[in-house]
């Protein structure tokens, strides 16, 4: 009669612990949850505060004359933001003209050449550390390259700062995107006696190329709204330039420079040009997500 009481009395302290220990988790599971959704809600209040200030003020500022007048004079009304919408895609597709080729050929080489040799280890060393510094050191930088060297500011400066800043994102994305690609389909080109630099333009690159182009896109994105570098080689252009060797008009520099000012007219400029950027932005990220998902 003592065995059964005994296992009883065992087995009721079993199912006591085990009760207390999922009472334990669930209490710890509310906390976790409660936690993350509120850290979720505080980033989405600011989020969407900034949305929706830049959406009533900038809509404010948007007209015909935005689109096809010059920045104007301090003080007047009337002008747009022409020159600095020119510039700036003449600078971001310029950019991205010199930073693509040359991140989507540095990260073929990581993914399929380089592997684990010593080369490839220390670009891959470099290239983490351009991808987390400063976008105003690589201006400083390109400033004491190009600029001092010149005399001058010049949009060819700013083109270098942006695909500077550019190529390390594309590196990285093809690179990830390559190495996605199953070892499989490498091995049998290889078997059916196909050439690695075929092999790797009609295959690998080929399977790859909806991820490779979402990088490109979200490298688009970073750089089009980045105002630090081209503060220390574009600068800025009152007037409509295409001289790439002057000073150039930009978006970035010119909201930097209208929104400090005292000047009401200046001001609605500005927040016409930043809701211009963050709608530009928004629709190169949803881009990049719908290639993406469709690849």
């Amino acid at each position: 009669m003592s065995r059964p009481a005994t296992f009883n009395q065992d087995h009721e302290r079993t199912v006591a612990t085990r009760a207390k220990l999922q009472r334990r988790r669930r209490g710890t599971n509310a906390i976790a949850l409660t936690l993350s959704l509120a850290a979720m809600a505080f980033g989405l209040l600011w989020l969407v505060w900034i949305l929706f200030t830049t959406l009533k003020l900038g809509v404010a500022g948007l007209s015909v004359e935005l689109f096809t007048q010059s920045t104007p004079p301090p003080n007047t009304d009337g002008g747009g933001l022409a020159n600095a919408i020119v510039g700036s895609l003449m600078l971001v597709v310029l950019a991205t003209c010199i930073g693509t080729p040359l991140g989507i050929l540095a990260g073929v080489y990581l993914a399929e050449y380089g592997q684990k040799r010593w080369l490839a280890s220390v670009t891959r060393f470099i290239n983490d550390i351009l991808l987390s510094a400063p976008s105003i050191v690589v201006g400083l930088f390109v400033y004491a390259l190009v600029v001092a060297k010149m005399g001058r500011f010049s949009g060819w400066a700013g083109v270098i700062a942006l695909g500077l800043l550019q190529i390390p994102i594309v590196i990285r994305t093809t690179e990830n995107m390559l190495n996605l690609v199953p070892n499989a389909l490498r091995e049998a080109a290889f078997a059916l006696g196909t050439p690695k630099w075929k092999m790797v333009m009609s295959i690998t690159l080929k399977a790859s190329v909806g991820g490779i182009v979402t990088g490109v896109l979200l490298a688009v994105a970073r750089i089009a709204g980045e105002t630090a570098p081209l503060l220390f080689t574009a600068l800025s252009n009152q007037f409509f330039s295409v001289d790439m060797n002057q000073p150039v008009a930009n978006l970035p520099v010119t909201i930097y420079k209208f929104a400090m000012s005292p000047f009401p007219q200046w001001q609605t400029l500005a927040w016409a040009g930043v809701f211009l950027i963050t709608l530009g932005v928004l629709g190169l990220n949803i881009l990049a997500r719908v290639i993406f998902s469709k690849k």
